[in-house]
């Protein structure tokens, strides 16, 4: 059963104590240095000529990097590929070339 009992009206009239806001842990501190990293080597991908090479550490998981790779680029609003390298991934500019031809094509509009 509920205990219940009369408090002074200044309890419930007080503000609400501001919670502290934590420090990031070192693996979070890490993350964020890297999503940095990753955002300033995209920002120097000017031209289709540019490939950037990232080499995976023995901690570090391939599709994690790439996806982390991914959201950098949308964040920059750029467009890129990422390919499989022996020891990490290839980042370059995507070109039409280079564009993955996987997935349903697009349709074009039919005259009716």
């Amino acid at each position: 059963m509920a205990k219940i009992r009369q408090v002074d009206v200044s309890m419930l009239d007080k503000p609400k104590a501001t919670p502290r806001t934590r420090e990031l842990t070192p693996k979070q501190q890490e993350r964020l240095a890297q999503q940095k990293q990753f955002t300033q080597m995209i920002s120097k991908i000017e031209d289709p000529n540019t490939v950037f090479e990232i080499r995976l550490d023995a901690d570090e998981k391939a599709l994690t990097v790439r996806q982390r790779l991914m959201k950098a680029a949308q964040d920059a609003g750029r467009d890129i590929v990422v390919r499989k390298s022996d020891k990490g991934w290839l980042v370059g500019l995507a070109t039409p070339e280079r564009r993955s031809r996987r997935g349903r094509r697009k349709s074009t509009p039919a005259a009716a």
